[in-house]
């Protein structure tokens, strides 16, 4: 497992999967293990994916100041990654909450990608987030699967802030519950840093203003990508929409039948969409 420094002293990993042109990767969680992104549903057959594991995550040490687990302050550990691999410039990919991270790298540093694709990401950072209504919506799109009845009214209790999160509720961030999606959800306790992830977003609101950052991403000349699930409400694919008119140059796609892992539910699909985009399509 290859390591690195970040420039406070920390030993980051990350882990090389596949074969090809480099791919840096992003995960979410926020602050889950990189683990959960496998290869991305095959990606690593044409990309050689460069996974990083953020500070306290998987095979990366603790942070000795917990405030740099926000994720405006871990910019600092994307950089000194791209530096690590060597990369003048760089394909950069963040899914969920990795696409607020990859965006504020973004509007920091926009001379160093050169493109950009976020999966199933709403940019915190711009004030940006999925809503109760949005989750619900895009819940209500699975009334004919059998778990939906029990399901249903737990995600509605703990949207509203009166119940504590259940997991008979999961299977509504995945497109298909099959044993592949369950075996998926069933790691995430183990690769998630729960203090880490409730540190991630914490005062984001006023540490960064999301005029500013927009201000910022008007520098990206790169291409960026938003790809949305068909059936995920956070992000929906409006809320994608919205997202993309941040970015100067960003086209939006919609993965039909796929949640908030969408590589999982369709890997041919996400794959030769991820294909197109990083060889120069749009």
């Amino acid at each position: 497992m290859p390591t690195f420094t970040a420039p406070d002293g920390t030993d980051l990993a990350h882990h090389v999967r596949g074969d090809g042109e480099p791919l840096v990767v992003i995960p979410g969680g926020p602050m889950r293990a990189s683990a959960y992104l496998g290869d991305l549903g095959g990606l690593g057959a044409h990309r050689r994916l460069h996974l990083l594991d953020l500070r306290g995550t998987g095979g990366s040490a603790p942070a000795a100041d917990p405030g740099s687990y926000r994720c405006d302050r871990l910019v600092d550990d994307v950089e000194a990654f791209r530096e690590h691999l060597g990369l003048e410039r760089m394909d950069l990919l963040g899914h969920s909450a990795g696409g607020s991270l990859a965006a504020l790298y973004a509007a920091r540093h926009p001379e160093r990608v050169s493109r950009l694709a976020l999966i199933t990401t709403a940019v915190r950072p711009l004030g940006l987030r999925a809503t109760p209504e949005d989750r619900l919506a895009a819940a209500r799109l699975r009334e004919s699967e059998p778990w939906f009845d029990k399901a249903y009214p737990k995600l509605r209790a703990w949207l509203a802030g009166d119940a504590e999160y259940d997991d008979d509720f999961t299977p509504f961030f995945y497109g298909r519950w099959d044993t592949d999606a369950q075996a998926h959800a069933a790691a995430e306790l183990e690769q998630t840093n729960e203090e880490a992830c409730d540190l991630y977003y914490d005062g984001i609101e006023t540490a960064v203003d999301p005029a500013a950052l927009r201000a910022a991403l008007t520098r990206l000349t790169a291409p960026v990508l938003l790809l949305a699930g068909g059936l995920d409400g956070g992000p929906s694919p409006e809320l994608a929409r919205r997202t993309a008119e941040a970015f100067p140059h960003a086209t939006v796609a919609v993965q039909p039948g796929a949640g908030h892992y969408p590589w999982l539910d369709d890997p041919e699909a996400f794959t030769a969409r991820l294909r197109a985009f990083l060889d120069g399509g749009r």
